[in-house]
């Protein structure tokens, strides 16, 4: 088992890691739309699947995985009135069309809209 760590993605809030690497296996920690280098949080569903997915996209790169080499992704957004805007922000970085679940919660980390976790191919 591989930890991957790296300051491109924000670091853990919690008891926890951005990401293992298990056996060529990739398991990225959900990540809410922080940017690692101000700490901040953009306004708007749009900008915040944006900033999420480039968090995982940092953390999949720090582990010799990539995008296209996903194949299950979690996401939970806080209100399923931004799924479609969600949907068109996503799509541009999920291109290969990972297997998807998408639930709406009652609240997320640092009161955010959305959050992503993601299983990939190293």
């Amino acid at each position: 088992m591989n930890v991957i760590d790296t300051k491109k993605a924000p670091g853990a809030i919690g008891p926890y890691s951005q990401a293992f690497e298990v056996n060529g296996v990739v398991y990225t920690s959900g990540q809410i739309p922080v940017n690692p280098e101000n700490g901040e949080v953009p306004e708007g569903i749009a900008a915040q699947a944006e900033q999420s997915c480039k968090n995982v996209g940092a953390i999949l790169e720090a582990a010799g995985s990539s995008f296209e080499k996903v194949f299950k992704t979690t996401c939970f957004l806080a209100d399923m009135g931004d799924f479609a805007a969600f949907n068109e922000v996503y799509a541009k970085f999920f291109v290969s069309k990972p297997a998807r679940s998408c639930v709406a919660v009652k609240t997320l980390p640092k009161g955010v809209l959305c959050e992503i976790e993601a299983v990939a191919v190293r």
